[in-house]
C-alpha cells in the first residue's frame, strides 16, 4: 500500500535543479518507500549504510577516479544513498563525484539531521537542495480513502463523510500518523517497537549517551507536559542532571525529528513571556507510546493537551514541507492570558486556539487588542479546513 506523499513534488522540483538532493526525517516516515515509488521507471542503484557490505562497496568505489568508481554501480542513472550519516566520508565522496560533472543524480537519505547535516551537508556547501520528510499529513490519509474527493470542500467532506472522518481523527491523535502505524493492525506493537528499536537508537548512536535510562526518562517527562511551559531548570532537577546536559538531550531529540520547540511570542517583553518554550512531538503517537497509553477514549483526562500537540504538530508538518517559511510561537501575558499558537509569515500574524470540544474565546480578547489579529478556534468539528 503505498499513500501519496505531498513531497513528490518537492522531490519533483528539488530532482530538476542542478543540486545534490538530501531527504531528511525521522526512521519510518517513509523516505526510502518515497524515493522507491518514485523513482520506479528510472535506472537508480540504491544503497543503504546500515549495512556493512554496502558502506564497504561505497568506500571501495570511493578508491577509485569518480568515473570508475560509478561504473563498479552499473553507470545509473540515479544513485541513492540511504542512512548517509553512517559513514562520516560521505559528504567529500559525493561532492567529488559530483564535482566531476558525470550524468548522474544524487540523493541522500538520512534520520539524523544532527549527523548528516555536520557530516554531510558541510563538505556540499552551495551544492545541495534539502527536503524535510514528516511523518503523514492527516490531509494525506484523508486523500487515500476511496470515498474521499478533491472536488470537496472542506465543509462538504464533514457534511457527507463527518463519522468516517472522526473515527480517522481519533485513530491519528492516539496512533500518530507513521505510515506503518496508519497501515498495520497492531498499531500499538508497531509504536512500542518503533521507540525501542529506531527512534531511541538514532539518539544514543548520535550523541554517545552512556546512560539511555536518562533520555527515557526525560522523553516520559516532556510527554506528561505537552500543552504547557517546559522549565529546562525542572526537567534538571526532576532527572538530577545538569540544565547544560538537559539542553544538549532536547537539541539531540529535535536533531532526531522526536520533538520540536515553540518559543514564545513577543514585542512587549515587560509585559509578555518571552522566554519560555513549549515543546510538542512531532507524532502523537510516540508521546503515547512513552507512556504506553493508548486508549481511544475521546474523553480521556489528557485529551486536550493531545489535542493540541496534534493540531500544532500537523501545521508544523506542513510549514516543514513548505521549507519553513513561517514561524510558530505560542503566547502568555504576564497577566496569564494565553493563545496556544501563533503564525507569522513575514509581517503578518494568524492566532489560533485549540480546544477539543467548541468553547468560548471571550478571555483572549488581550491578544487581538494588543496585536488587532483575531484568533481562530480550532476544534474536533471545524480543523478540516486548517489543515489545507
Amino acid at each position: 500500500m503505498y499513500i501519496t506523499r505531498i513531497a513528490e513534488n518537492n522531490l519533483k522540483n528539488a530532482l530538476n535543479k542542478p543540486k545534490i538532493v538530501i531527504i531528511l526525517g525521522a526512521r519510518q516516515v517513509g523516505k526510502t518507500t518515497l524515493v522507491k515509488h518514485f523513482l520506479s521507471n528510472q535506472k537508480t542503484v540504491f544503497l543503504n549504510l546500515d549495512i556493512e557490505i554496502e558502506k564497504q562497496r561505497l568506500i571501495a568505489a570511493a578508491s577509485l577516479s569518480p568515473a570508475d568508481g560509478l561504473k563498479t554501480f552499473g553507470n545509473p542513472d540515479i544513485l541513492i544513498i540511504d542512512e548517509a550519516q553512517r559513514i562520516a566520508e560521505t559528504g567529500r565522496i559525493i561532492k567529488g563525484w559530483y564535482d566531476a560533472n558525470l550524468p548522474v543524480k544524487f540523493i541522500l537519505l538520512g534520520s539524523s539531521s544532527l549527523n548528516l547535516l555536520n557530516q554531510v551537508s558541510e563538505s556540499l556547501t552551495g551544492r545541495n537542495e534539502k527536503i524535510f520528510l514528516p511523518p503523514l499529513l492527516f490531509k494525506e490519509i484523508l486523500t487515500f480513502q476511496s470515498w474521499y474527493s478533491s472536488a470537496f470542500s472542506s465543509e462538504q467532506l464533514w457534511q457527507n463523510f463527518s463519522a468516517p472522518i472522526k473515527e480517522m481523527l481519533l485513530q491519528s491523535l492516539i496512533f500518530g500518523n507513521y505510515p506503518d502505524a496508519a497501515a498495520t493492525a497492531d498499531k500499538q506493537k508497531f509504536l512500542l517497537n518503533l521507540m525501542a528499536d529506531y527512534l531511541l537508537k538514532d539518539v544514543l548512536q548520535i550523541g554517545l549517551i552512556k546512560t539511555p535510562e536518562l533520555i527515557k526518562r526525560l522523553l516520559m517527562l516532556l510527554a506528561h507536559q505537552i500543552g504547557s511551559e517546559v522549565s529546562v531548570n525542572e526537567l534538571a532537577n526532576n532527572l538530577n542532571m545538569s540544565r547544560i546536559t538537559i539542553e544538549r538531550y532536547l537539541e539531540l531529540l529535535e536533531q532526531t525529528f522526536v520533538i520540536f520547540r515553540l518559543p514564545a511570542f513577543s514585542s512587549n517583553p515587560r509585559k509578555e513571556i518571552v522566554k519560555s518554550q513549549k515543546i510538542y512531538f512531532w507524532d502523537t503517537g510516540v508521546r503515547n507510546a512513552l507512556l504506553n497509553e493508548f486508549s481511544l477514549n475521546p474523553l480521556r483526562s489528557d485529551i486536550g493537551a493531545l489535542w493540541e500537540n496534534w493540531i500544532i504538530s500537523e501545521l508544523a508538518k506542513i510549514n516543514l514541507l513548505n521549507d519553513q517559511r513561517r514561524n510558530f510561537y505560542f503566547w502568555r501575558s504576564r497577566a496569564g492570558s494565553e493563545v496556544d499558537l501563533i503564525i507569522k509569515e513575514n509581517e503578518k500574524l494568524s492566532a489560533y486556539e485549540t480546544k477539543w470540544q467548541k468553547k468560548s474565546l471571550s478571555s483572549k480578547t488581550a491578544f487581538t487588542s494588543l496585536y488587532k489579529t483575531e484568533i481562530e478556534l480550532i476544534n474536533s468539528d471545524n480543523f478540516l479546513k486548517f489543515l489545507n
